[in-house]
């Protein structure tokens, strides 16, 4: 195994999904199929005390989408699928990111903490993010064909004293938003009356990435304290700096901020590319960091490992 890393010679930066990316089976073939990768679901099953494999397995998709469950279970078959990966001789990233919950992924990754605790840590924080906002009074939504400074705009004018701001600046006319109910409606309103494509409500649990996630951070900054970080052995970069983290104290705070901070996933793959980087590869369920990346730069090459084909061509890819 060893003498098959270096005929994987390009390199390249490691992408992980968050939250949105789960689907029922996910990560089964998976494990089927490759002992590294039945390893990670064994060490999640462990680490929290039940059947996660299971959930990611078979669902039901009711239990799947509930936050706390969705979050490890999306990091446990983003780690399977990358540690299948190196299993099979593909070369260690130079670089890794994660959007919104994949940043634990990718500090996974980077040994800046153990798969263990990021398990449990997401659980945690899934638990908060959802405890956070009182059910059914706060909500997303995508905004299509506007730039973030007219977005912002229109949320500025559609608060009415309430919460509504950019959450997610995911690509060219691509950002999505969150807040109260009623100050997401009316800016979605407003979005479409100031020019744009479409204003697409989300089906989601609460309002993620918003100033209303502030008592999730609070709570979660405890639960971070108490665990070991070490320094990145490789860049993280950073949802709310869209900036390389190299230090366990960095890493810990960017994770706190993150959770009420809009993901700027559109600066982070511009910085990572402006570092030299070309290639990403993203591990786990689905496809959509992908498409966000050729969205955002249409000469990037990237690859998408949710399966054992996709293992195999991204494997084939990157090797010849």
């Amino acid at each position: 195994m060893g003498g098959q890393r270096g005929a994987l010679v390009r390199p390249f930066a490691a992408l992980f999904p968050g939250q949105g990316s789960q689907y029922p089976g996910m990560g089964k073939e998976l494990a089927d199929t490759e002992p590294a990768a039945a390893a990670v679901f064994r060490s999640a099953d462990d680490a929290l005390g039940f059947s996660l494999s299971g959930l990611c397995f078979e669902g039901p998709e009711a239990e799947l989408v509930r936050t706390e469950i969705t979050q490890p279970s999306i990091l446990t078959v983003a780690i399977a699928a990358f540690r299948a990966f190196s299993a099979r001789g593909g070369a260690f990233p130079v670089a890794a990111a994660g959007h919104s919950l994949g940043e634990y992924a990718a500090h996974v990754v980077a040994k800046t903490l153990s798969f263990e605790d990021a398990v449990r840590i997401v659980r945690h924080r899934g638990r908060f993010m959802q405890e956070s906002v009182p059910e059914g009074a706060g909500a997303m939504a995508a905004i299509l064909g506007l730039d973030r400074q007219s977005v912002e705009r229109v949320c500025a004018r559609a608060a009415e004293g309430e919460v509504v701001s950019c959450a997610n600046a995911n690509g060219p006319g691509q950002i999505v938003i969150a807040g109260h109910t009623d100050a997401v409606r009316r800016a979605c309103e407003a979005a479409v009356a100031a020019g744009a494509l479409r204003a697409i409500p989300l089906q989601v649990s609460a309002p993620f990435h918003c100033v209303l996630m502030e008592p999730a951070a609070l709570r979660l900054s405890a639960v971070l304290a108490s665990v070991t970080f070490c320094d990145p052995s490789i860049p993280v970069y950073t949802n709310v700096d869209a900036a390389p983290v190299r230090s366990a104290a960095a890493s810990r705070d960017a994770l706190v901020r993150q959770v009420a901070s809009p993901v700027r996933f559109e600066e982070e793959i511009l910085k990572m590319a402006q570092d030299g980087i070309d290639t990403f590869v993203e591990f786990g369920p689905g496809r959509v960091l992908a498409g966000l990346v050729r969205r955002i730069r249409k000469d990037l090459r990237v690859f998408s490992v949710p399966d054992a084909s996709g293992l195999a061509a991204t494997l084939q890819a990157l090797g010849s």
